[in-house]
């Protein structure tokens, strides 16, 4: 299969020839990775099962494993749902367009393999405006997980989506880079009190200021295929990695510690704070953001990890940022993304 690598060119979204030739190979069934805030995303019609089946087959992931489904309004997310309980409401009148994605019973014209069988599916109105425009134009809901193979770092560029895809899909439809860098929120707004199966671009506190009372679910990382289906995407197993091994600090100190010790056997790679000190020893640095702006450390996350991959490095310290804001997302994806 040969990809389409389409490139937007008209000052007019939903007029573009590119954009409409990727809308069309959506609702054919057809396979397209499209820029979203978060991460890219690989979309096909969310109501054609078999074209579902081609995302799994495509990104080698395993059917436990649930796919999020992309709508253009409000009304077509409700369309997809059996009930729309009031939380749901005040989050979508919040935050959505936005990184949030609500887990809500779905309607029999969503197929099992979107949900991994479960009776929620989870859905989200992306906020960028390509993204929008493209499943507008498409007509049909998307269901898009993350543009890579199963378990490897999040694609922020075209680019990481080639490195793993190219000749696997259809067509990706290039906007540039993304701006979160994470993946959305994933919450249950029907539970009491509601459950945050998975920390993103909107935050536990953002959603507080909502709601009130969150949780946020706790789950053991493992290694091994969960025997049953998950809640949500990328829970409580391991994901986002890169090749290399990743290790994980909690202060500048530590790091210096961790880095003595592994440069001493293996060629490390560092994502070092801009306001921390450089290391003294023989590593690969890669600047990461300053320390006090969470939001740009995410944004770079991904791409920053895939870079050290291409650097070749067998090793990659991390340091771990606090649990608040955004941080708490960053947090997780390391967590899952360490070995």
């Amino acid at each position: 299969m040969k990809t389409l690598h389409l490139r937007l060119t008209s000052p007019v979204l939903g007029e573009d020839p590119a954009l409409l030739h990727a809308a069309g190979i959506l609702r054919a069934g057809g396979l397209v990775a499209f820029p979203t805030e978060t991460v890219y995303g690989l979309g096909t019609n969310a109501l054609d099962a078999r074209a579902v089946e081609r995302i799994f087959e495509a990104k080698q992931r395993p059917r436990w494993d649930p796919v999020i489904v992309h709508v253009a309004n409000v009304a077509e997310a409700r369309a997809l749902t059996s009930a729309w309980p009031l939380a749901a409401e005040r989050l979508a009148e919040a935050y959505w367009p936005g990184p949030l994605t609500m887990l809500l019973p779905r309607t029999s014209e969503v197929p099992d393999v979107c949900t991994a069988g479960r009776e929620k599916v989870g859905l989200r109105i992306p906020s960028h405006p390509v993204a929008l425009a493209l499943i507008a134009a498409a007509g049909v809901p998307v269901a898009a997980p993350s543009a890579n193979r199963f378990g490897h770092t999040s694609p922020t560029s075209a680019g990481h989506v080639l490195a793993d895809l190219d000749g696997r899909i259809d067509a990706i439809l290039d906007a540039g880079s993304c701006s979160f860098g994470v993946e959305s929120t994933v919450l249950d707004p029907g539970t009491d009190p509601p459950i945050v199966y998975r920390p993103g671009g909107i935050t536990v506190e953002q959603i507080r200021l909502v709601l009130g009372n969150v949780v946020v679910a706790e789950r053991k990382i493992s290694t091994d295929a969960p025997p049953e289906s998950l809640e949500s995407p990328g829970l409580g197993i391991r994901h986002y990695a890169p090749r290399a091994r990743v290790l994980l600090v909690e202060s500048e100190a530590e790091l210096t510690r961790v880095l003595e010790d592994e440069a001493r056997r293996h060629r490390v790679g560092v994502l070092l704070p801009t306001d921390w000190a450089a290391p003294a020893m023989d590593v690969t640095v890669l600047p990461w953001g300053t320390w006090s702006d969470p939001e740009t450390l995410a944004r770079n996350l991904y791409l920053q990890l895939r870079a050290l991959d291409d650097l070749g490095v067998d090793v990659i310290v991390c340091p771990m940022p606090p649990s608040t804001g955004i941080g708490l997302a960053i947090r997780d994806r390391l967590r899952k993304a360490a070995k």
